[in-house]
């Protein structure tokens, strides 16, 4: 049940039930929607090639961000992720939208992966998992498969876990664009 179907079965309830409240996942406790996502600033690699570039939420203030947490480059899972997000990467943009992939790779590793598959969104770096943890997306050594919508304003929209990375693209462009109504 989507989340707008679960407001109006609620209406007639205190609004007291409507406050947001973290939920826990595999890999931590999630943040709380309708609540200011938690901040990052990790290093880039991909969409201009360039390494090294640092980009932070606020960074993308203005428009949508899908941030997706996943665990490693070059896995059968992730690749068939990230070829989604690129094959839609067109409707995001449209959409108002930027994609972004989390992972702990290195840079190095990020830049060969974006190459191989051709993408044109950033992969960010998270060694340690310091973000992944913020994000309840953390099982070390590894980011789980996670991915939250971001509004223009930096507030936390939709959150996805127990993603199924064949469809996952289309899962989140249809809430996307759910949530722009």
């Amino acid at each position: 049940m989507r989340r707008q179907e679960v407001l109006k079965l609620l209406g007639a309830l205190p609004l007291l039930a409507l406050r947001p409240s973290p939920a826990a996942a595999m890999g931590g406790t999630l943040p709380a929607l309708d609540q200011l996502a938690p901040d990052f600033d990790l290093e880039s690699a991909g969409q201009t090639g360039a390494l090294g570039q640092r980009l932070q939420r606020d960074d993308f203030r203005g428009s949508w961000l899908v941030l997706y947490f996943y665990p490693r480059d070059f896995t059968s899972g992730c690749t068939l992720e990230a070829r989604g997000f690129q094959r839609d990467l067109s409707l995001y943009k449209a959409a108002d939208a930027a994609v972004v992939g989390v992972s702990a790779d290195g840079s190095d590793k990020h830049a060969s992966f974006c190459t191989s598959e051709g993408l044109d969104f950033p992969l960010l770096s998270d060694p340690g998992g310091v973000v992944s943890k913020l994000y309840g997306s953390w099982i070390p050594p590894f980011s789980q498969r996670h991915t939250f919508v971001i509004d223009p304003d930096g507030i936390l929209r939709a959150r996805f876990v127990g993603v199924n990375p064949s469809i996952h693209s289309e899962e989140v462009l249809s809430t996307l664009k759910e949530l722009q109504v």
